[in-house]
């Protein structure tokens, strides 16, 4: 896989974790713990494709 690949799954990831958290955020029964989860996951994305980025 190349950086400019991985990079790209990266985001796709990133994007659709950004979904998920909306769509959460939205609904009436939100889970709190769920949501911070996924923004935890959504924070070491975006640090990796930072990290790789600058590489």
């Amino acid at each position: 896989m190349t950086v400019a690949s991985h990079l790209q799954e990266l985001r796709r990831k990133h994007e659709h974790l950004s979904e998920q958290v909306e769509r959460e955020q939205r609904s009436p029964a939100t889970d709190a713990l769920k949501i911070a989860d996924m923004k935890k996951q959504k924070m070491k994305l975006k640090e990796e494709i930072t990290r790789l980025m600058q590489a």
